[in-house]
Formats: C-alpha cells, structure tokens, sequence
C-alpha cells in the first residue's frame, strides 16, 4: 500500500492552536526575508500555504511534492499567479537543471526522507554561488517529542549540522518555540503527551489529532490557505550551540550556505 502523506499534511481548514500557526507564520516570514527577488525551490510544500507568502517579495517561486493529493490545493488556488509553479517532484531526484535556484526549502521533512544524502547532493547541483538551503525541522531531543507515521529517520541539531557540513555547507543553527513546564497547567498536559506517546495512544492523522487539541488546548482556528503577515505571533530565532545538547526549543531551524 503507497504512502498518503495527505493524511499527515497541515491543509487548509484544519484546526490549528496558537501556537501551530505561530510555527506556519514564522517558518515563512524567514523564508521570505531571505527571498528577496530570488529564485525559490520549496521541496515537500505540502498545501502550498507559505509559496504565496514567499512570492510577494521573490523573483519566481517553485513548490513541490511527492504527493498529489497535497498540490490539489495548492495547484487550484494558485492558478494564474505568474511567478508561482506547482510540480510533483521527488526531493531524491530534482528535475531542474544545475544552478536553477538562489533558496531551496526544505521543511518540516527531512525526517521522510529514506536518503537525505541525496537530496542534500542535489542542493549542491540546484544552488547558484552562496544559495542557501533552509530546514526546519521537529527537535527530538525535545522531550515530548513524538515521531510522525512515515518517518525514516529524525536529527538533533549536532547531527544535523554534522551532516551539512559533510556536504560543505556553511551551517547556523537556531533554535524557537521553548519548551514550557512553567505552570501546572503545562507540566499536565505534557505528562499525558509522553504517555499518551510511549501507549501509542497518540492518532496517526492530523484530523484525528484535532479532537485532542480540542480537548486539552480548546479553541482551534481553521488553517489559512495562505500565509498572510501578522495572522499569528513571530517567534524569535535564537542562535544554539550545535556541540551541546538542545532539549530546551521544540522546533530547530537550519541556514545552510554553500561554502
């Protein structure tokens, strides 16, 4: 049976707490900043909600993914924006021609990936001199850090930096959106988090997780079709050591630049 990463894919309309779509805004606001009249490769964009947002200030922007059912969205709201294109594309095997693009974005799936290595290769070969490669990525040395269904393989932040550079990027790492157990409130639900985690009682789909957010965060906003400025907080970036464990951020961020 293939894959569907649909069913695990943030889509449009799907309730979303403060916080996820403080993750949607700020991911794509550093995208942007970085895109300024550039050429733009966003691989596993899912949906689509952030090529819209990186279009406003970049040159031409491309967005791709390995599952259809992800781009239908995308692919219909997007039609007739001239500097945007939907492709079905394989993060492994990159169909564009050496130097294409000045950013490629890679977020939230590195984790899927079964050979990183070789789309870290093909970065090398997309990028133009000094293109920059920028991940996020779910930190698993966070301690309620719960794996995805379909994921291959997750990296700390030393290891992730270990493997770009193994690549000869030029790596800065950050770190964003800090743990919290600095209230009752908080350390409850993160100790029925990690044992709703280690029981495997945790839904595998994103619909499925939208009735225990309900219950244990309340209020959900349906997500946007596209990301807009201001529709949720921006978080800070904060620059972390890669040598030294980082348990303390749930989310690491990467800014790769060929050296």
């Amino acid at each position: 049976m293939s894959k569907s990463y649909s069913t695990i894919t943030e889509t449009p309309g799907i309730g979303a707490t403060r916080e996820q779509l403080s993750m949607l805004y700020t991911r794509y606001k550093w995208a942007a900043d970085a895109s300024h009249q550039k050429d733009v490769l966003e691989v596993a964009c899912g949906a689509g909600q952030g090529l819209g947002y990186i279009a406003r200030s970049a040159k031409r922007v491309i967005g791709g993914d390995i599952d259809e059912n992800n781009l239908q969205s995308a692919t219909t709201y997007y039609q007739g924006r001239k500097n945007i294109e939907i492709h079905k594309l394989d993060a492994h095997q990159l169909p564009f021609p050496d130097k294409s693009f000045d950013t490629i974005i890679l977020y939230e799936a590195i984790y899927y990936l079964q050979e990183p290595e070789k789309f870290f290769r093909e970065c090398k070969r997309l990028l133009r001199n000094s293109g920059r490669l920028l991940l996020s990525t779910v930190n698993k040395e966070w301690s309620d850090f719960n794996p995805s269904p379909f994921s291959t393989r997750y990296f700390s932040a030393r290891e992730l930096s270990n493997l770009l550079q193994s690549h000869q990027f030029q790596v800065s790492l950050f770190g964003a959106f800090p743990t919290q157990r600095n209230t009752a409130k908080a350390r409850l639900i993160s100790l029925i988090k990690r044992t709703a985690v280690s029981l495997r009682l945790v839904p595998k789909t994103m619909r499925g997780k939208q009735l225990l957010k309900r219950i244990f965060l309340g209020k959900l906003a349906p997500l946007p079709k596209e990301v807009e400025d201001h529709m949720a907080s921006l978080a800070p970036l904060e620059p972390i050591d890669s040598n030294a464990p980082t348990p303390y951020y749930k989310i690491i961020y990467a800014s790769a630049q060929l050296v």
